[in-house]
């Protein structure tokens, strides 16, 4: 018999063939789907001792990240615009309340190098040519806006509430500055007559005048305005 010799009887061939064509295409058709697709998920062979809950992805997640705001300062509670006696901007200055504190914030542009004094006034107005308040014989740039608001019953200064550090101003003309002070609050800037920023031309001095100097002291210009000179921009400060 042909079995017994080895040799294989032509039908036997003849499925042995045809199972091994069917396998082919079978792999074949298992690889052409998968080529068609997704390139984000591959799908597990059939026969693959492989959990079919779940596809096999190879795509990376990525969280987008929101930047956090930041909670250090709270909105504006009130801001002046800055103008010099032409009426020329010349910076701004914003008052935000932080931490039992008022942070007010300057920043100006256009001025020359230098030191200048900067301090808030008690009268919410600011006119280039006017009389001050309670000396109508004293006149000048921004006279309207009175003197610093005194916080205090007769403070003189440097101890009013509206005196601030002076104003340090670079070759650019540009100066910014952000100071905190717990003696201004929303009732002294925003009573009934208002308040104004006002920049003086020359440097406070903050009335340290030594004996050396003057064996009297400083004297009434000094303990009013530390002898910062004009006044060279105000801004009315407003809500």
């Amino acid at each position: 018999m042909n079995h017994l010799n080895g040799s294989i009887p032509p039908a036997s061939r003849n499925r042995s063939v045809y199972r091994a064509t069917i396998a082919a295409m079978a792999v074949g058709l298992a690889v052409g789907i998968s080529a068609c697709g997704t390139a984000d998920t591959i799908e597990p062979a059939e026969g693959d001792n492989v959990e079919t809950s779940a596809p096999v992805t190879t795509e990376t997640s990525v969280a987008a990240t929101e930047p956090e705001e930041s909670s250090d300062t709270g909105s504006a509670m009130a801001m002046a615009n800055l103008a010099d006696v032409d009426g020329n901007s010349v910076g701004e200055v914003t008052f935000t309340e932080k931490d039992g504190s008022l942070l007010v914030s300057v920043a100006v542009t256009g001025l020359d190098a230098g030191f200048y004094g900067f301090h808030v006034h008690q009268i919410g107005e600011c006119e280039p040519d006017s009389a001050a308040p309670d000396d109508p014989s004293d006149t000048g740039a921004f006279k309207s806006s009175g003197g610093h608001i005194p916080g205090q019953e007769d403070a003189v200064h440097p101890n009013h509430a509206g005196d601030l550090p002076t104003l340090l101003v670079g070759e650019d003309g540009a100066a910014t500055m952000d100071v905190a002070t717990d003696r201004l609050d929303e009732s002294l800037l925003m009573d009934d007559d208002g308040s104004a920023v006002v920049i003086h031309s020359k440097p406070d001095n903050f009335a340290n005048i030594p004996e050396r100097y003057s064996a009297e002291g400083p004297d009434e210009d000094t303990t009013g305005a530390g002898d910062a000179g004009e006044r060279l921009a105000c801004g009315v400060v407003e809500g």
